[in-house]
């Protein structure tokens, strides 16, 4: 047909009845309350998924008619009226949760993050980072805790994947209207729009604020595409991740100076500030500025600050960590140099990971201006702590002042739907349970495991029906066969469920190895394709499209899946997203992670499957090394650095497809009388219920509170004391010590003994050069342990006394009385204290004698 077709949307108005379906589609609280979405769902479904279920662009082009209809039907009316009540319930301020403890009610968290993943319909994110933020946004809620989230509108997000018909990427970026999305003007006390100006070397931005409402809690997302600015600079927030490295400094620093304006134009004053990620660092330079300008100098400023600012770290990768060339870095930080009243070499110095550097390192600054450290798993702490070990250089990496907190999942958002309604079924209360390890051992071995194995079923099916429509548009754009469709249709139909299906889906990148299952192709194809116990391998996810090693990554496995021995056994799905992954964590039999140890941060997207029943394949890495307790899935030992990156990576094939095929495949297969996999079941339950309680952001968030956010507020509340006095001295403390330390050091007093009957005492005698320090000024510890102890076992430390009296020398004395038999061995050191220190190893200064 010729001619230009022009859009015309013929928008409907709500009928009275259904007035407040406006309401709901704007409050992201649908994200998660399954009964909102189905609300939406019921009045056209195929409409629903048309707009990538979004309600407010859905509202806007469902049928007038419909509406009417179902402004008249009972049913509908009742459901409509049932969601109002308890959403309107669920918004009621609260009291945080139960067993946050009492000082959690006095606390404001603002959390900074560069991209969100709340659900598909705002698309404000790339992975992992975006996903755990924006559940980490529904705990707050869900517990009642005041908290407030900064981001970026990005117009475009991420990139949308398609799959050629070459089996490559294909990238599209697709501008979104505000209008369509569940985002609103960010209003002030006047009832006006927020704007806020941000300084960039020589020019100011302007940015307007939008709101996201999640359910109790407020997003606020900056944007620089107002009329005020210059084209380049409405560009800044366009793409999340895009541009240049100045558009990614320019969005750094919008996100984290414009952030802290956005939030004191619109009242709120935070008592903790979350950096999550490096990305928003700059956010610790405005509160210094503020802090400045009430009379404080920079030092002082930076201390009192830095009290209250919890950073976390999440990817030991290092294209994670954005690094500045100086001169840009420079270019761009010269006008807060001068509010801060210092000089542009010494802010660049707050950034430098080493002494000779010609970068600008924003984790550093996150990390030099926070008190309070965390990684994301146990296993990624170790790595956060030798990544960073240039903040603290003088000390053992596992005592620098960094814990972990491992991640968890936002178990209403992602647990299948058929699962929420049995457990709302015979335990309503499991909401408010989830941190309860009884209660959930309890609960699911209650259910009878033929109905346990039921519902696995039915779930596997629904998942593998929308991976074949997806996979039947995938294959008709790009020109595939009748054949092949058809091929696909008969592997992945419902006929076909009694295959073990595997799923594989993340972030496509080298490091996560999504070919480790391919090293022996022979291997494989048999394993898949015996007709007496079929496998079927579903893969997904995007590439970054610079990273031309993922997306070859990407054409490498549609290559094999189009070819025997693997045809119609392995299928690469398209546009990976929350909704597709919804699916295939709920669906899958077994979930495979096979990343390079020791490079998983954490991995959350299997416990998105383990709490549904499905079983993980890993690498102990990330959280599945605490996860694993050798009934809950299968691990994959990871070999250490002794072998070369080929031959681990061989070793570590062969051991996953040994697995497969002598135990997981066998074990999948083998059914009782009744054709139920009793064994199959018993584990799938142990994933569950070992899974549940411990890998969830209620756990996470409450971990948080206890382990960073009220240590935090504490520290700061301290520090703040006497118009901030108190801030003024650690940091003049912290300038002497600094000047003093490398005249420091430690000698004998007197011969130590080199043994010692049971039972009898120890004296060890000391003298300390302190180089211009006092005797207050240091700690001076013996470390104890015994020879043969085992890595992870602490040693015991006791405390020097001073003696009496001074000079050139300060003389220290400690007796004690060893609690251990056999061989021992000790070592005597000393570090800086001061009372008002977050952390009393964390000027990272020590020696030993």
């Amino acid at each position: 047909m010729s001619g230009t077709a022009f859009p015309l949307e013929v928008r409907p108005t709500l009928p009275p009845e259904l007035a407040r379906l406006d309401e709901l589609a704007g409050n992201l609280l649908y994200s998660w309350d399954r009964r909102v979405r189905r609300l939406f769902y019921q009045l056209d479904p195929q409409l629903w998924e048309r707009c990538s279920h979004n309600p407010k662009l859905f509202l806007r082009r469902v049928d007038q008619a419909r509406l009417q209809a179902c402004a008249h039907d009972s049913d509908f009316l009742k459901d409509y009226r049932e969601v109002l009540i308890r959403c309107d319930a669920y918004r009621e301020p609260q009291a945080p949760a139960p067993g946050l403890g009492a000082e959690a009610a006095h606390e404001h968290i603002a959390y900074f993050c560069m991209e969100y993943g709340v659900h598909e319909s705002l698309h404000l994110y790339s992975g992992g980072l975006g996903i755990l933020a924006g559940d980490f946004c529904k705990a707050a809620s869900d517990a009642g805790v005041a908290f407030t989230a900064v981001g970026l509108m990005y117009r475009v997000g991420y990139f949308v994947q398609t799959i050629g018909r070459d089996g490559r990427q294909e990238t599209h970026l697709h501008p979104t209207d505000p209008s369509e999305l569940p985002v609103a003007p960010a209003l002030d006390a006047a009832g006006q729009p927020v704007r806020v100006s941000v300084p960039l070397g020589g020019r100011e931005v302007h940015a307007c604020v939008w709101q996201a409402v999640i359910g109790r809690v407020r997003l606020l997302l900056l944007d620089t595409d107002v009329a005020e600015n210059a084209p380049a600079d409405r560009a800044i927030t366009f793409q999340l991740y895009g541009g240049d490295r100045d558009t990614r400094i320019a969005q750094e620093l919008v996100l984290g100076i414009g952030g802290v304006r956005a939030l004191r134009a619109l009242g709120v004053w935070p008592t903790v500030w979350h950096l999550n990620e490096g990305h928003p660092a700059f956010m610790v330079l405005e509160l210094c500025r503020e802090a400045v300008a009430t009379g404080l100098d920079f030092a002082a400023a930076l201390e009192l600050v830095a009290a209250s600012v919890v950073f976390t770290t999440h990817t030991p990768v290092a294209a994670g960590h954005d690094r500045f060339a100086h001169a840009l870095a420079a270019h761009y930080l010269a006008p807060m140099a001068g509010q801060l009243g210092i000089g542009i070499e010494q802010l660049l110095a707050l950034g430098a990971s080493s002494p000779h550097t010609d970068e600008f390192d924003v984790t550093t600054l996150a990390l030099r201006g926070s008190r309070h450290h965390n990684g994301v798993s146990r296993v990624h702490r170790d790595v956060a702590a030798r990544m960073f070990a240039h903040i603290w250089p003088q000390l053992d990496p596992a005592e620098l002042p960094l814990v972990h907190v491992t991640n968890g999942i936002h178990v209403p958002t992602f647990l299948a739907r058929e699962w929420s309604d049995l457990f709302d079924e015979q335990h309503p209360d499991w909401r408010s349970k989830l941190r309860d390890k009884g209660y959930w051992a309890r609960t699911v071995d209650s259910i009878p495991s033929h109905r346990f194995w039921g519902l696995r079923q039915s779930l596997k099916c629904d998942m593998l029906e929308y991976v074949a429509c997806v996979l039947e548009r995938q294959y008709r754009r790009a020109l595939y066969s009748r054949s092949r469709i058809d091929l696909m249709r008969r592997m992945l139909s419902a006929d076909h469920s009694t295959a073990l299906v595997i799923g594989f889906a993340r972030r496509i990148t080298a490091y996560k190895r999504p070919l480790l299952i391919f090293r022996d192709l022979q291997r494989l194809g048999r394993l898949l394709t015996d007709p007496q116990r079929p496998v079927v391998l579903v893969c997904a996810g995007k590439a970054h499209p610079h990273d031309g090693e993922g997306q070859a990554i990407i054409h490498t496995i549609n290559a094999l899946a189009g070819e025997p021995p693997l045809l119609g056994s392995v299928f690469f799905v398209e546009g990976y997203d929350i909704a597709l992954a919804r699916r295939l964590v709920s669906g899958v039999d077994v979930w495979l992670n096979t990343p390079s140890f020791p490079q998983e941060a954490c991995g959350t997207s299997g416990q998105k499957a383990a709490i549904n029943g499905a079983l993980n394949l890993s690498v102990l890495d990330g959280w599945w090394a605490e996860g694993y307790d050798g009934a809950n899935g299968w691990a994959i030992t990871p070999r250490m650095d002794d072998v070369t990156p080929d031959r681990r990576d061989a070793l570590e094939a062969e051991e996953l497809l040994s697995l497969l095929e002598s135990e997981i495949v066998p074990l999948y297969h083998r059914r009782n009388a009744a054709g139920l996999p009793e064994d199959w079941v018993a584990r799938a339950k142990a994933s569950m219920k070992s899974t549940l309680p411990r890998f969830n952001t209620d756990r996470m968030l409450a971990d948080y509170l206890d382990r960073l956010y009220l240590p935090s507020s504490r520290h700061r509340r301290m520090l703040e004391a006497d118009g901030g006095d108190a801030a003024a001295s650690l940091a003049a403390w912290r300038a002497r010590v600094g000047a003093c330390w490398e005249k420091v050091a430690l000698r004998w007093a007197a011969t130590a003994p080199v043994h010692v009957a049971t039972g009898a005492a120890v004296t060890l005698r000391v003298r300390a050069q302190l180089g211009g320090l006092t005797a207050r000024d240091v700690a001076v510890e013996c470390v104890l342990e015994r020879d043969d102890a085992p890595p992870q076992q602490p040693p015991l430390t006791y405390a020097f006394a001073p003696e009496p009296g001074s000079g050139d020398e300060q003389a220290f004395t400690l007796d004690f009385t060893p609690p251990l038999g056999g061989l021992l061995r000790y070592r005597i050191r000393m570090y800086p204290t001061h009372p008002a220190l977050a952390h009393p190893l964390e000027t990272g200064r020590m020696v030993w004698l």
